[in-house]
């Protein structure tokens, strides 16, 4: 028999504790995920507007009554009308995914299931509990630029 050191743990002790701390860590890292991802779509790069106005499409990649997510960029440019396009910051306000889609005059989050509304960005449907915030937009010879 080994002799223990006063104090110590004895070895069942610190399994235990390995095994303790082995299960916190394979909850965390599911719940984790959960968080800022939108399908592996977690925008890299400056936001528009960050560094200064950045071209972010084409006037005809916008329908009227639709709109486009410009992932790289984290902007969703709406067309409520054909003379009006809206530009919106492209994060989710509930825990930041990037909204995914823009049809029947709502823009998607499909992380869980957020709506807002093309016109102005407000939330037609929750979780988020505020809007999309609205960025400036200019279309300069036929670019659309945010910022």
């Amino acid at each position: 028999m080994t002799p223990t050191t006063p104090n110590a743990p004895d070895r069942r002790t610190v399994l235990r504790g390995a095994a303790a701390v082995g299960a916190v860590g394979a909850v965390a890292v599911p719940l984790a995920a959960c968080t800022t991802e939108n399908s592996g779509a977690k925008a890299a790069g400056p936001r528009a507007g960050d560094a200064g106005p950045v071209t972010v499409g084409k006037v005809p990649d916008i329908s009227v009554g639709a709109g486009k997510v410009f992932g790289e960029s984290r902007v969703v440019v709406t067309r409520p009308e054909a003379s009006v396009y809206k530009a919106f910051d492209a994060r989710c306000p509930h825990q930041g995914c990037l909204v995914g889609e823009v049809e029947q005059g709502v823009v998607k989050c499909n992380c869980h299931g957020s709506q807002f509304d093309v016109n102005d960005g407000s939330v037609v449907r929750g979780p988020a509990n505020s809007g999309l915030p609205e960025l400036p937009l200019k279309v300069v010879d036929g670019d659309i630029v945010v910022g």
